[in-house]
């Protein structure tokens, strides 16, 4: 392909990704799931397909998921992390630990294990990686909307999704290091460990130096330019120096930031540059590399198994642990409901997959389909559970 060709491709994507972004907003669905699907129409996946995934594509996409880790690190609520303490905690690691052996129980039951280490033991993995994933922004939109978001139910619906999200990086970092043959678990936990060591150690004055040089030039651009180059060279430390996935890097370059006093501001430069160009491309991207040939009555049936277990092991996970810590069971149902969403994360670990050979082209079908269910069924579900039972709300709080 010669270089200006791209321009077609990258403007089709971006004029199908608004179009399609705009009609899900307009059934009450998230953006991303019009995006994935316009990738679905102009890709190869019908016909010969507008757009044929390319090289250069990959590269904006892997710039485009480096872009939304950042953000999401930025994002990060440090202190009502501390507040939530070991409720939020909890739940999430339960809410990690319950749909991992669900999911890679599921893929099990439907093509096997071959043994530790193997092709399918890697496969099998993955599919629970994907599953620990959460996406919140819908439940928040929709406990937002109800005037419930600051009660003790939203609070730790929130701070255990944000954890959740950091422990499910730390989890895809195990088994994306482990897939390396040379690895043992001792030297993946060695390098993991390492990584995050030397992040909270390196992290600590890289924030006092920012902190410095952003209260001397406050909103300007210098900050979000250092900001991104800094995430940039956590990226590639993090994939090059430890056999760390990039995002990783990534996200802890946000989560160092998040405190500064141009937090948001920084966010805000570098979503400019995430939602116009390299976030679309990446959630496009999904939509080429989907493909529905060869999906026979099987592929179909683990695609539906694959939603179902995915939002109850995480409604079930999430809802035994917050019993644990007296939430009466109609609140209980409702932290795990709130749990039950699936977006950006399981989608970038989805690509992950695909690119290291782990996952079939067909997995993101069922990857796809899930946030499609979930992103519709949760907000409805948890509307329904508010108004049979429900709780004390902010304006009233």
């Amino acid at each position: 392909m010669k270089a200006y060709e791209i321009l077609m491709d990258i403007a089709l994507i971006l004029i199908s990704a608004k179009l399609m972004g705009l009609a899900a907003r307009k059934v009450k669905a998230p953006m991303v799931v019009g995006e994935i699907i316009a990738g679905i129409l102009i890709g190869p996946c019908f016909y010969s397909g507008l757009v044929q995934p390319s090289e250069y594509i990959n590269v904006f996409a892997e710039i485009g998921v480096i872009l939304i880790m950042f953000s999401a690190g930025l994002e990060t609520n440090l202190q009502e992390l501390k507040k939530s303490g070991g409720i939020a905690l909890v739940i999430a690691c339960v809410g990690v630990f319950v749909p991992l052996i669900c999911g890679a129980a599921l893929y099990g039951a439907f093509y096997g294990f071959d043994g530790f280490g193997t092709e399918k033991f890697f496969h099998g993995l993955f599919i629970g990686c994907i599953m620990t994933a959460t996406s919140v922004g819908i439940t928040v939109e929709a406990l937002k909307e109800m005037g419930y978001l600051k009660g003790r139910v939203g609070q730790t619906i929130l701070s255990a999704a944000i954890i959740d999200d950091i422990i499910g990086i730390v989890v895809l970092t195990f088994v994306l290091s482990m897939k390396d043959p040379s690895n043992s678990i001792g030297k993946v936990s060695l390098k993991v460990v390492g990584f995050l060591a030397a992040s909270f150690i390196l992290g600590y004055l890289i924030y006092k130096v920012f902190k410095v040089v952003d209260e001397k030039y406050p909103h300007t651009r210098r900050i979000p330019i250092i900001a991104l180059s800094l995430c940039f060279i956590l990226a590639y430390v993090a994939e090059e120096y430890f056999g760390i996935a990039d995002i990783t890097g990534a996200y802890i370059a946000g989560i160092i930031l998040c405190n500064v006093r141009d937090a948001d501001y920084i966010d805000r430069k570098v979503n400019v540059n995430g939602y116009m160009f390299f976030a679309p491309i990446f959630f496009v991207g999904i939509g080429l590399k989907t493909s529905f040939k060869g999906m026979g009555g099987e592929t179909v049936l683990f695609a539906l198994a694959f939603v179902a277990v995915a939002m109850l092991s995480k409604l079930i996970g999430c809802g035994l642990a917050a019993k644990c810590f007296k939430f009466d069971t109609h609140d209980c149902v409702k932290i795990g409901a709130g749990m039950m969403t699936r977006g950006e994360v399981a989608l970038i670990i989805t690509n992950k997959g695909l690119s290291m050979g782990v996952l079939e082209p067909n997995a993101s079908t069922a990857v796809i389909l899930l946030i499609i269910v979930s992103s519709i069924v949760t907000p409805i579900f948890l509307k329904y559970l508010y108004t049979k039972h429900p709780e004390k709300s902010e304006e009233t709080a």
